[in-house]
């Protein structure tokens, strides 16, 4: 069985694009996780991810998967409410001045509290100043990424707020894969105390 999935990508041209959100109420903070981690990095894309069907990362072996977040000019960003993971930012800087934000999004139970938009414009003003934390990697002049029909239903007004303009679409169709979560009894809008 198949589904047909839009992808859209955008892009920001100039750090002046950036328009961003007000930062949540409460005990939220956004951190870079400096040690690069194949186990956190799994947790936070299958926790993230598992309920909007991201698949792609699932089959990668261990050592592949420290690979791909060991690379030169990778950063996760995690966003924390009272010291709990609610989201992450994963960017990958390109030797060519563009900055890919890999990787976007909250945990189910945090949805719906205005932490995406604080997280996103945090990591999208780290993905402009990249070249501070990398030295020798030329100045963001591009940040850029794509969403698709799988993702969260307010991604993509997520990124239009944030000022990301749309520059492609493509529809395909993929297999339908089972993705690894929630787990059965979980449900998306359940909600923290």
């Amino acid at each position: 069985m198949s589904i047909t999935v839009t992808t859209w990508s955008l892009e920001q041209t100039s750090p002046a694009d950036l328009r961003p959100a007000a930062e949540p109420v409460g005990d939220v903070r956004i951190a870079r996780s400096e040690i690069p981690s194949a186990e956190f990095s799994r947790f936070l894309y299958t926790a993230v991810g598992g309920d909007v069907r991201w698949t792609d990362r699932l089959s990668l072996s261990y050592a592949d998967w420290h690979e791909a977040v060991s690379r030169p000019g990778v950063e996760t960003w995690v966003a924390y409410e009272r010291g709990t993971p609610a989201g992450y930012a994963e960017l990958a800087a390109g030797d060519d001045g563009t900055v890919e934000i890999v990787y976007f999004g909250l945990l189910p139970a945090f949805r719906g509290r205005r932490i995406g938009g604080h997280l996103l414009s945090y990591a999208t003003a780290r993905a402009w100043d990249t070249a501070e934390r990398h030295p020798g990697r030329p100045p963001t002049k591009r940040v850029w990424l794509h969403t698709c029909s799988k993702d969260g239903e307010h991604a993509m007004d997520n990124y239009l707020r944030r000022g990301f303009a749309l520059f492609d679409t493509k529809v395909t169709e993929e297999p339908e894969v089972a993705a690894p979560g929630p787990w059965t009894g979980a449900h998306p809008t359940t909600r923290l105390a």
